[in-house]
């Protein structure tokens, strides 16, 4: 006999909407508490957003990113990324590391003499070290850095609010938005409140969590337009839960198993993924909670139409949200 897993029991009928308003307006009062604290707070923006210069390195001796670390430390040079770089025609001898670090107190870039004495630093822990090139990012440039990350998200949720219209009724794709700003929000909020590092990472933190939740979504709003067809009597709050209990299983096996990976990466990682790795792991966990208790809210409180194949006359969802 094959052995199968089950983390979900088969026929569930959980009653997802018991606490319908509390957990709709508790979100909508994250939602707020979020925007104002990032308003109150700000972000703490990474090298990307505010400038600052790149230092490449090359030694033929192996990169000890805690060594060159603890060098420059001293300094008192503000956000200091150190990585190292890997590629597969470098040769056997060829190690290479990438320094990025803030602009400094009243100047667009790092100054030179600071340049020299961060040389001076990793020569003593390295003294094989080179530094091929030296890049500065001064304020405009990470200015139209900033301008073109918030226009790429917003390119992003215009394109899933597209499809969502095109696919399903205009009710879905509110619900849809609702629930996308509510991840945003959040992830942000919670970027705030912390003094997380924000950089182009976490920008690309936030398109794929985009991806994901939608994709949640619209894998119960598929199986709610089913059962609008199906349950022709059924009260529309019960077919949303029916159609949250009938895809469960599916949504516990996927946030499940991403969580298990992204866990071990926030973990074992190390410093230089673990900011985006943290916006994920939020990321997955607003977002599935978003794909039930605020998108599919949306969608009860608007209601939809029943009979697809008659002429709307009236508001859409009157007999849907009532049960008529």
């Amino acid at each position: 006999m094959a052995f199968r897993l089950k983390l979900v029991p088969d026929n569930t009928n959980i009653d997802f909407f018991r606490w319908q308003w509390l957990t709709f307006w508790g979100s909508v009062a994250l939602v707020i508490a979020s925007i104002i604290l990032s308003a109150i707070m700000g972000l703490n923006f990474g090298i990307d957003f505010k400038g600052g210069t790149t230092i490449r390195t090359e030694s033929t001796s192996a990169v000890d990113v805690g060594a060159y670390r603890t060098a420059v430390a001293p300094l008192g040079l503000g956000d200091v990324s150190i990585t190292e770089v890997y590629d597969p025609t470098f040769g056997p001898d060829q190690h290479v590391a990438m320094l990025r670090i803030q602009a400094q107190e009243g100047y667009e870039a790092v100054t030179p003499e600071i340049i020299t004495k961060v040389e001076e630093a990793l020569k003593g822990v390295d003294p094989s070290i080179t530094f091929p090139s030296v890049e500065s990012v001064g304020p405009k440039v990470s200015g139209e850095l900033i301008k073109t990350a918030v226009l790429s998200v917003l390119a992003g949720v215009a394109a899933i609010c597209f499809y969502i219209w095109l696919r399903f009724e205009w009710q879905f794709s509110v619900g849809a938005v609702v629930s996308l700003i509510h991840d945003i929000a959040l992830t942000i909020g919670i970027f705030s409140v912390f003094q997380i590092k924000f950089d182009l990472t976490i920008i690309a933190a936030l398109l794929t969590i985009l991806g994901y939740s939608i994709n949640d979504t619209v894998v119960v709003f598929d199986r709610l337009r089913e059962n609008l067809i199906k349950y022709k009597q059924t009260p529309l709050r019960d077919l949303c839960n029916l159609s949250v209990n009938e895809t469960l299983s599916r949504t516990v096996m996927t946030s499940g198993t991403t969580l298990l990976a992204l866990i071990a990466l926030l973990i074992f990682g190390g410093d230089v993924i673990r900011g985006f790795v943290f916006a994920m792991t939020w990321g997955i966990v607003v977002g599935t909670y978003s794909s039930v208790y605020v998108a599919k809210n949306v969608v009860l409180m608007l209601g939809v139409k029943r009979d697809w194949g008659k002429k709307d006359d009236g508001p859409a969802g009157t007999q849907f949200a009532t049960g008529k």
